[in-house]
């Protein structure tokens, strides 16, 4: 076949291309300024630079579109819908039942989970999915003394092969299904691709159920150590103590800044303020918070007297330990869409806000880091743990709020009364597109204004619910996408690729760029992925005369299969941060299954779609 040689626009748009697949892969830029800084290049470069060859033209106002792309409206609806369906617990009976039954038989509760969790992210986007269970997991880990890592990864696998079955599964599905419709496909129904998925899947999940859980060691939990960090205490000023007649500044200078006071009481009534120039004396009590070593040593150093600050009468020693009541530990595994997100503790005001005291934060990208001390000033990312102490009522109040994925150790989920109603609403957006009443955009539309007007969410839970990076990755693939097509680089990469596998059948072209794929998105953005590989595949198939349905599906399946990295998917960093892996159990679990699914759909496929004749 005769193709022509790409342009100067064309040769801009295929190293663009590579330029953001790189830039997708630095965990230093954030995914969003990475997406920002392609779309910006782009636009800024068919400004200057306008495109129009044999009456096609490619300007900004074509690109600025994809913030009005069906999908995308699609995807952030569904983000929506699945944040209303996670703090309104209304998925909590399923978690419950499965919590339940594991004691008595825990194969089949394993089993029983995997396949609730495929089937749930089918229909609903596997991190409120994935944020649900893990507290439950950990609960029941720590409970029945086995290894969560034996549970966190096989489910978040669960979720990812379920979220391939249908067009709503992932927001990768609804890109790729809109995309093939832009350019002249019928439009996919709901479960278009169930039965391929329901084959190979099976015997992933057959996988995932009795192998997984084998491959990988045990790993401890933080959860481990459920001793209290912090003590509150008070210190009492003797006669011959350092500080008797001191001025707070001298005392504090003894202890070389880092006894922090609280309070200052000089008798039942009387405080004083915590003034430099405050003259201390003898009787005087200083209340403190700090470690149990800490507050030894300030003892030692101000020859001052240590009292827990529930006992008055007995003097700290080995007979008589500091107490520290009714304070737990707790985790705090930061989401996207947490407002811990890309801030630091000093401006998010956990203590304040929260009542509850960091302690440190262990950053999983580099698990031999864990920073402890004064961490206000740290930046946190998703998938980052902070170690938090406090009340059970303070650590409850954070779990019911979702500003965080909290593990205490508890099965308690959050509950609400609204539950029913944000069912109601999602039940209502699967059946209308399942039926084809009405298109997904429309219908998870009118789910969210449901949601919102019966008050089972909130504006506030609905705007964190849209992670920034979501959309800016999605806003420029698709204008990525669209400078592909509209210059011609999508029909003279398909033209290279046929050319190198000429002589070939389309099967095994198939199964090559479903690889190519699956490659992809273990390192770059699935969604990146997908949009670009969606236009090169639908004119691969058109060059080779064959229909190209299994060609988008390839791509699909193939964007989806991001089991072997923790980056490889927003869920697997959280997994990896809960269940405390490390990068190589990915691998170790997740690269086998890439390859079941891969041989899989690669002979299923093209029995499907009559690619082998």
């Amino acid at each position: 076949m005769q193709y022509s040689m790409l342009d100067a626009h064309g040769v801009a748009v295929l190293l663009l291309i590579v330029a953001a697949l790189i830039l997708f892969t630095r965990e230093r830029l954030p995914l969003e300024a990475s997406s920002l800084i392609i779309l910006i290049i782009l636009v800024t470069g068919f400004h200057f630079f306008p495109y129009n060859v044999n009456g096609k033209s490619l300007g900004p106002e074509q690109f600025f579109a994809a913030f009005g792309n069906e999908a995308l409206i699609s995807v952030c609806a569904l983000l929506v819908i699945g944040k209303g369906l996670e703090t309104t617990g209304a998925l909590r009976p399923i978690a419950m039942l499965i919590s339940n039954t594991w004691s008595s038989r825990p194969m089949l509760a394993m089993l029983s989970m995997l396949m609730a969790v495929a089937l749930l992210s089918a229909f609903v986007n596997d991190t409120p999915i994935v944020v649900l269970m893990i507290p439950i997991l950990v609960g029941i880990s720590l409970r029945a003394r086995s290894p969560a890592s034996g549970m966190l990864l096989p489910m978040g696998l669960a979720t990812i092969i379920g979220g391939m079955s249908t067009t709503i599964g992932t927001s990768t599905n609804l890109l790729i299904v809109g995309i093939a419709e832009d350019l002249g496909l019928e439009r996919f129904s709901m479960f278009e691709f169930v039965q391929p998925v329901l084959i190979v899947g099976g015997v992933g999940l057959a996988y995932v159920w009795l192998v997984v859980p084998r491959l990988i060691p045990q790993r401890d939990l933080p959860m481990t150590d459920t001793k209290p960090r912090i003590f509150s205490a008070q210190l009492m000023i003797r006669e011959d103590s350092f500080a008797a007649n001191k001025r707070l500044s001298e005392v504090l200078a003894k202890t070389k800044g880092e006894m922090k006071v609280e309070s200052i009481r000089r008798s039942d009534t009387l405080f004083l303020a915590k003034l430099p120039t405050t003259r201390l004396q003898a009787g005087d009590r200083l209340f403190l918070r700090d470690s149990a070593e800490n507050l030894k040593r300030f003892e030692e150093q101000l020859n001052a007297t240590l009292y827990s600050v529930s006992d008055t009468e007995h003097p700290i020693n080995d007979s008589t330990p500091l107490t520290a009541e009714g304070q737990q530990l707790a985790e705090l595994v930061v989401t996207g869409s947490s407002p811990l997100h890309m801030r630091t503790l000093g401006e998010a005001k956990i203590a304040e806000r929260y009542s509850l005291l960091p302690l440190a934060v262990h950053r999983p990208r580099a698990p031999k880091t864990k920073v402890a001390g004064d961490i206000d000033k740290i930046r946190l990312h998703a998938g980052d743990v902070l170690l938090v102490q406090g009340s059970r009522t303070s650590i409850d109040a954070l779990k019911s709020g979702g500003d965080a994925l909290v593990l205490d150790g508890t099965t308690n989920l959050p509950s609400s009364h609204h539950a029913k109603r944000a069912l109601a609403a999602f039940t209502f957006v699967v059946a209308t597109a399942a039926f084809g009443i009405m298109p997904i955009s429309l219908s998870a539309l009118i789910g969210v204004g449901i949601m919102l007007a019966t008050g089972a969410l909130t504006w506030r839970d609905a705007a964190r619910s849209l992670p920034t990076a979501v959309i800016m990755i999605i806003v420029a693939s698709i204008a990525l996408g669209k400078a592909l097509v509209g210059t011609g680089t999508a029909e003279f990469l398909a033209a290279g690729f046929v050319a190198i596998a000429s002589g070939l059948p389309p099967a095994i072209i198939l199964s090559a760029f479903m690889l190519i794929m699956a490659v992809l998105t273990n390192i770059v953005s699935n969604n990146a992925a997908a949009v670009i590989g969606t236009p090169i595949a639908i004119a691969t198939a058109n060059q080779l005369g064959v229909d190209p349905v299994p060609f988008v599906l390839a791509v699909l399946f193939g964007a989806n299969m991001s089991f072997v990295t923790p980056f490889g998917y927003q869920t697997n960093l959280l997994i990896m941060s809960a269940g405390g892996y490390k990068f190589s159990d990915f691998v170790r679990a997740g690269l086998p299954l890439a390859i079941i699914m891969w041989a899989g759909f690669s002979l299923v496929l093209p029995q499907f779609y009559d690619l082998n004749s």
